[in-house]
């Protein structure tokens, strides 16, 4: 892991760093020391490691909790070099969905081929990023929707380390064989109105999860329409489980 900057704001520590081919950011509380809890976060499709949303809920991690938190740029993202077969199979993917065909199973399929890839680079991630003295190797959490959550639920299925999961967004096209093998605490966000991720496809997904405790929070309005109050849920959740 090599850090290429560091800067600091209102008491928050932001390090940008890359590991192999891997461009990440952590935040931690500024002359953080020892270990703590860490969230590792995903970002949405399109977007990257410090898409505002992102920085935003990673603040308040980290101001009013203390905790560490992790995110990187996903494949074809952000910092990272375009994909050229990835970037083919999307191009195809909407060439698809304009001549009529349904846009879910399209998007399914390619998340499930891109998860591939980044529950290793995920993994690694965690490894590098709990052997820093101002992190260590504390309980974790993970946070991811849409995108972030149809890489998140193979991640949170193969990861022992993590101990709760926000997920949502997501449909159960590809997922739903990983979401049986996950067992921690879930708290999972669905927009009833939206028009990327069927309902039903979004209802199945949590239907699948194999934890013992899973929350579903069903809100009104389109796909990227999350109200603000779910990140205080968030925050309560995290709370319970990563102490």
């Amino acid at each position: 892991m090599r850090f290429t900057s560091e800067t600091s704001s209102d008491g928050v520590s932001e390090q940008l760093f890359t590991l192999g081919e891997i461009p990440g950011v952590l935040w931690t509380p500024e002359d953080a020391t020892g270990p703590r809890p860490l969230v590792l976060m995903g970002h949405g499709g399109g977007q990257h490691k410090k898409a505002p949303g992102i920085v935003f809920r990673a603040g308040r991690f980290v101001a009013e909790c203390g905790y560490a938190v992790v995110a990187v740029d996903v494949p074809g993202h952000g910092d990272r070099p375009k994909d050229e077969e990835y970037d083919r199979i999307a191009t195809e993917n909407q060439a698809r969905a304009d001549a009529g065909e349904e846009l879910a199973p399209l998007i399914a399929s390619f998340q499930a081929l891109v998860a591939r890839q980044t529950v290793r680079e995920w993994r690694a991630v965690l490894d590098a990023v709990q052997k820093l003295d101002h992190v260590g190797a504390g309980p974790v959490g993970y946070w991811g929707v849409s995108l972030g959550c149809g890489l998140g639920v193979p991640f949170v299925a193969a990861e022992p380390r993590v101990r709760a999961a926000v997920l949502g967004l997501g449909g159960a096209l590809s997922a739903a064989e990983d979401a049986r093998r996950i067992t921690v605490p879930v708290e999972f966000l669905v927009q009833w109105d939206d028009e990327r991720v069927p309902r039903a496809q979004g209802l199945a997904l949590f239907d699948a999860l194999g934890s013992a405790e899973k929350t579903l929070h069903a809100n009104p309005g389109k796909h990227a329409e999350i109200p603000a109050f779910e990140l205080d849920s968030t925050l309560r959740f995290f709370a319970r489980h990563l102490r």
